[in-house]
């Protein structure tokens, strides 16, 4: 049996509102059909503008084994480029992030433009036609600040999203903010696991007091489970942000986006340890800092929470079957001052505790998937979003597979199921 067959037959004996067969989870073949199938067929997260805030900042990322820079040019625009000389495809850029007038190539020194367009060649022969050996450009749609990009050659519309969440975001200005902090972690699971376990709050009550010192878990502003007391504040709270002219009744993204406005707890108004705000200038022209966040995901590799006094962005890349890279950021105001306005440790303190809570979490729940034990489970009616998350990548795989008919493009066989198989702060 072919490996695009084995991964059909697993598709479809998959059982709605249940977790994934373990091969999805371990199996090293199917990381590699993740990283085609999903992450470069569709529209990543790369970052906030701010961390390419002048002409020459860069950042890279890498999607399985494509390397990406993203950059700002001359003109202030933002574009991104495989990240491949087109000599002999050396990487061009090989820090994770950078300033520079131009690109340089450091095997055999080719010279890119900010553009991308190719300066200066040595020693090749004078008929060379520079034109024709720019770097390839890659498909970049930025969105309130936040740069998307997506690398196939015809990447899937993102004009509903960009419609849908511009309404709820906007207001908080991610575009016209700074880098307070960012940190980045490798979790020992599977990416689809770290997905999940942001998706849900059932684990929540019992993991992360930090979290729950401030955020509420429920995840709907009509949560059946809610007490009066939520409902009570749920009403006042809708009739602020109604007066505000805020965005907050649950997006209709179905399994590809979320996007909502939830308040705290009561008496708090960001996510710090006693609640208080954890930068005194807020975002764009807010002057009422009691405003709730918006919680905002985007399969398959971003959440972010906006706040009325800064932003949190995260990011999630593959590495291996069983690894995944997690970026958080964190965005205050471009014109705070730190050690005036914010304090990072402050600013901080409650998602790096949240963070490394769930690094734990992730990597016991892979442990536990690597056994021959391990069948899948129902979710609890909490966890709907699970639901949608598993159903949207059911839904990708099955449409790349069914694709891909030709002996070609099959890739290695999957295993059988259920056998055993850094930080910068400013």
């Amino acid at each position: 049996m072919t490996g695009m067959a084995r991964v059909r037959e697993l598709l479809d004996r998959r059982r709605k509102g249940y977790s994934l067969e373990g091969a999805f989870y371990t199996d090293p073949a199917l990381h590699e059909l993740d990283v085609e199938a999903v992450f470069s067929n569709e529209w990543l997260f790369a970052c906030n503008v701010a961390e390419i805030a002048q002409p020459g900042d860069y950042i890279t990322l890498s999607i399985g084994k494509t390397s990406v820079v993203v950059l700002r040019g001359e003109d202030g625009g933002v574009s991104a480029f495989f990240n491949t000389c087109r000599h002999r495809g050396s990487l061009v850029c090989t820090e994770a992030a950078g300033r520079a007038k131009r690109l340089v190539c450091p095997y055999h020194q080719w010279v890119y433009a900010l553009d991308g367009s190719l300066l200066s060649a040595r020693q090749m022969p004078a008929d060379f036609d520079r034109s024709e050996h720019g770097l390839q450009p890659v498909h970049v749609e930025t969105i309130c600040g936040m740069v998307y990009i997506c690398i196939a050659s015809e990447p899937p519309d993102i004009a509903r999203f960009k419609a849908t969440v511009t309404p709820y975001i906007a207001p908080h200005h991610p575009e016209r903010t700074k880098v307070a902090c960012s940190m980045t972690i490798v979790e020992d699971a599977n990416w689809k696991l770290v997905i999940e376990n942001n998706r849900e709050c059932y684990h929540c009550v019992g993991n992360h007091p930090e979290l729950l010192a401030t955020l509420i878990e429920f995840a709907l502003p009509d949560d059946p489970r809610a007490n009066r007391d939520f409902q009570a504040l749920m009403r006042e709270k809708t009739a602020l942000w109604d007066s505000l002219n805020l965005p907050h009744q649950p997006a209709d993204g179905g399994t590809e986006f979320r996007c909502i406005r939830l308040p705290f707890h009561r008496g708090a108004v960001s996510f710090t340890s006693d609640g208080r705000p954890a930068c005194k200038k807020l975002l764009g022209d807010f002057v009422e800092p009691d405003i709730g966040s918006v919680r905002m995901f985007r399969v398959p590799n971003n959440w972010n929470h906006f706040l009325s006094d800064h932003v949190i962005h995260f990011r999630v890349l593959p590495l291996s079957a069983t690894q995944t890279e997690l970026k958080t950021t964190w965005l205050v105001h471009e014109d705070a001052v730190e050690g005036v306005d914010y304090d990072v440790q402050t600013l901080t303190e409650v998602w790096r505790a949240t963070n490394d809570q769930d690094a734990a979490l992730v990597a016991n729940n892979q442990r536990g998937v690597n056994s021959i034990g391990y069948r899948p489970g129902p979710y609890a009616p909490s966890e709907f979003m699970l639901n949608n998350f598993t159903d949207w990548y059911a839904q990708k795989l099955a449409a790349y597979v069914d694709r891909a008919s030709s002996p070609l493009r099959t890739i290695r066989p999957i295993a059988q199921p259920m056998t055993a198989a850094a930080s910068e702060c400013a």
